[in-house]
């Protein structure tokens, strides 16, 4: 489940937050999976990969990763994103586009120290997406991490990225296929309506 803080009041947030309910109360499994996009600005490649999203504070959407990992790299050379929540128990599809930046450090020791332990002695062992000789070592170094005294430490290594959006979609999927988009996009400040057709 996400978490909510200080919801904006803004008509983009009211709507994310009521088709959030919706499908939730329709038990949506994984709801709070969201792919993320990409821009590799030295490869010359869009990459995207689903996380799981935390939390919604004010305008901001947050999830967590390991610092050093090829998302977190793209983030930090080329700063805009992306996100796709697909909940299919409402068949509705929300898409943003955003600017995307690192959380604070304070912020990050603060989340880590409330976590399971399990979820943090992963976040330590783990080099994200760097390549291992066996899945039989990925379970040693999480064993071996595991049993670790100093666990609710969060490494330098780890922390959130928060996205404030400047563009959603909200789509509704119907069996005629007169599927309905609509759209909130801000400018100067201000968030424009339209739709789009199907």
């Amino acid at each position: 489940m996400i978490q909510f803080i200080n919801l904006s009041k803004q008509i983009p947030y009211k709507i994310f937050h009521k088709k959030y309910t919706e499908s939730l109360n329709a038990n949506q499994r994984n709801i709070e999976a969201i792919c993320i996009s990409s821009y590799s600005t030295k490869e010359k490649e869009v990459n995207a990969r689903f996380v799981n999203l935390k939390i919604v504070d004010g305008e901001e959407f947050i999830f967590f990763s390991n610092y050093k990992s090829p998302k977190s790299i793209n983030f930090i050379e080329h700063p805009q994103i992306t996100a796709l929540f697909y909940w299919n128990t409402t068949n509705t599809q929300i898409r943003m586009k955003a600017n995307i930046k690192k959380t604070s450090k304070e912020f990050n020791r603060t989340y880590f120290a409330e976590r399971d332990r399990k979820k943090n002695a992963l976040a330590i062992s783990s080099k994200q997406s760097s390549f291992i000789e066996s899945y039989e070592d990925v379970q040693k170094n999480y064993d071996k991490s595991l049993k670790s005294d100093d666990l609710k430490k969060c490494p330098d290594y780890w922390g959130g990225f928060s996205f404030k959006p400047y563009y959603f979609e909200f789509w509704e999927g119907h069996d005629s296929r007169l599927n309905k988009r609509e759209i909130y996009e801000l400018k100067s400040n201000e968030w424009m309506h339209s739709f789009l057709q199907p």
